[in-house]
């Protein structure tokens, strides 16, 4: 099976800076597109960014301009760079990669997801 474990989350002041990784671990797999989600408290689960294998990217509004996604495939490994971060930008974040198996459809894994909290 295949598990995403993150890292990088904490607290932090508002203006502040803060770098999330995602490392995906196994067998017999590969990753396609890779992602970061957030969810705050009384609300729903919203993209972020999200990566392809080819490193386009695509940003949410709220984020863009101050919050950069990368990867390493050799690493199989995705970060997000945060900065000038924000109170609103308080949640709990969560990679997510598409994987490919043995079987010929891909599946969305989920990790376990990391607290950013920012103060003002």
């Amino acid at each position: 099976q295949v598990q995403l474990v993150e890292s990088g989350g904490g607290l932090v002041q508002a203006g502040g800076s803060l770098r999330l990784s995602c490392a995906a671990s196994g067998s017999r797999f590969s990753i396609n597109t890779m992602a970061w989600y957030r969810q705050a408290p009384g609300k729903q689960r919203d993209l972020v960014a999200r990566i392809s294998t080819g490193g386009s990217t695509f940003y949410a509004d709220s984020v863009k301009g101050r919050f950069t996604i990368s990867r390493d495939n050799a690493k199989n490994t995705v970060y997000l760079q945060m900065n000038s971060l924000k109170p609103e930008d308080t949640a709990v974040y969560y990679c997510k990669a598409e994987v490919i198996t043995d079987g010929p459809v891909p599946y969305d894994h989920w990790g376990q997801g990391t607290q950013v909290t920012v103060s003002s």
